[in-house]
């Protein structure tokens, strides 16, 4: 039997959605797509990369601007982080998406900070895309709630729970075409074809998405974790073209596990065409190792795909620290 869940106390921006369907007590995605399986992730344990040793003798890595003020301005700016971090600062609103700041011996950081953590305060809100560990990184939501009262935690539906012990009363859910209520800065949660599971036992239990930001004078599109789908041409007739598109270029190889959660760069450009974007910002590459692929390789495919005129707006690719101007 399929229940129908959103926010209660949140607009609904697409009409006719009924809320998020949830199968079986599981969210599941809009468009109907082959989910993860364990049989896939043993193949990949088990399978040999056949770019091991391009791999493993690639010397690309990425550049790194310290800045240890970016969070002091009050210009609009926009700042990638590494990996899927940004901070974004519009119309006196300071965002901080997917922060995620560790370094750990089970998921080495491969590139440096910009910024201290610690001096990362006076933001207004903490946006979460999804679950999964290199976007909902616990430890760095904690420190951050705790040095700055009063952050909002905007998030799916099912996540409140993950993070109720860090400040139960500042974090808002939403379901996919749900808006967030902030005020002076529109944020729409929008679907993304994706999954979740933290555990054993809680696979799609809370729900994935990505984030539209709009000052009604700028937009900004933020997918989080994401596969290609038809939906990018659905959301350009919705929400209009955005002016910047933050889009993952990393994780997709092996194909065979990948595809489904995943886009290549090719993925992403075609994606950023259906969207109609002005500018794309390549993210989700070079700060953590978590697919076969070479670290360098979503960053030359990407030019390779530029130099052929594949994109038909303007490339940005931001070093993790370099200020975009908005």
């Amino acid at each position: 039997m399929v229940q129908y869940r959103s926010a209660p106390d949140l607009p609904i921006i697409k009409e006719g959605w009924k809320g998020n369907p949830v199968i079986d007590g599981m969210f599941v995605n809009e468009l109907e797509r082959e989910q993860p399986e364990w049989g896939k992730l043993f193949r990949w344990m088990r399978s040999t990369n056949p770019q091991k040793e391009e791999k493993a003798n690639d010397p690309w890595r990425l550049q790194v601007i310290e800045d240890p003020e970016m969070f002091e301005g009050e210009d609009d700016v926009l700042v990638w982080l590494g990996h899927a971090s940004f901070l974004i600062r519009l119309n006196g609103v300071t965002i901080l998406i997917d922060p995620n700041f560790s370094d750990s011996r089970f998921l080495p950081r491969l590139c440096g900070m910009a910024c201290p953590v610690e001096r990362m305060t006076g933001i207004d809100h903490i946006l979460i895309s999804h679950g999964h560990r290199d976007h909902l990184n616990l430890p760095t939501v904690k420190r951050l709630v705790r040095q700055n009262p009063g952050v909002g935690l905007l998030v799916p539906l099912g996540m409140g729970r993950l993070l109720s012990r860090l400040r139960p009363g500042n974090v808002e859910e939403a379901g996919w075409y749900q808006r967030y209520d902030i005020g002076n800065l529109d944020i729409t949660f929008m679907p993304s074809q994706h999954w979740h599971r933290r555990g054993l036992f809680d696979f799609n239990k809370v729900l994935w998405g990505g984030f539209h930001l709009n000052t009604h004078r700028r937009s900004i599109y933020f997918p989080g974790d994401t596969a290609y789908s038809g939906l990018f041409g659905e959301f350009r007739e919705l929400m209009g073209d955005p002016d910047i598109c933050l889009l993952p270029i990393g994780a997709y190889k092996p194909e065979f596990i990948m595809k489904e959660s995943h886009t290549s760069p090719a993925e992403a450009v075609q994606a950023f065409n259906d969207l109609g974007g002005k500018t794309l910002v390549p993210m989700h590459y070079g700060t953590y190792d978590l697919s076969d692929e070479p670290l360098g390789e979503p960053l030359r495919w990407m030019r390779e795909l530029e130099a052929e005129g594949k994109n038909k707006g303007d490339l940005r690719v931001l070093d993790v620290g370099e200020r975009l101007p908005l």
